[in-house]
């Protein structure tokens, strides 16, 4: 039971840290930044996901309205 469990949470990762890197290659960071969040994701992949939660480039977004 506890493979299955750990399988899952693994999969469940994997799937925010891909969302995470796409949101920041979609990003106006400049290239070298994106280089940079996109290496702290790979390297600690729950960490780093949380640290560009709260600290990350965010994608470009369309004329929003104010």
């Amino acid at each position: 039971m506890g493979f299955e469990i750990g399988g899952l949470v693994g999969l469940l990762v994997l799937i925010a840290d891909i969302w995470a890197i796409l949101n920041i290659i979609g990003s106006s960071a400049s290239t070298g930044a994106k280089l940079v969040w996109v290496l702290v994701i790979l390297v600690l992949p729950v960490l780093g996901l949380l640290i560009w939660l709260a600290a990350g480039p965010r994608a470009a977004r369309l004329a929003e309205p104010r």
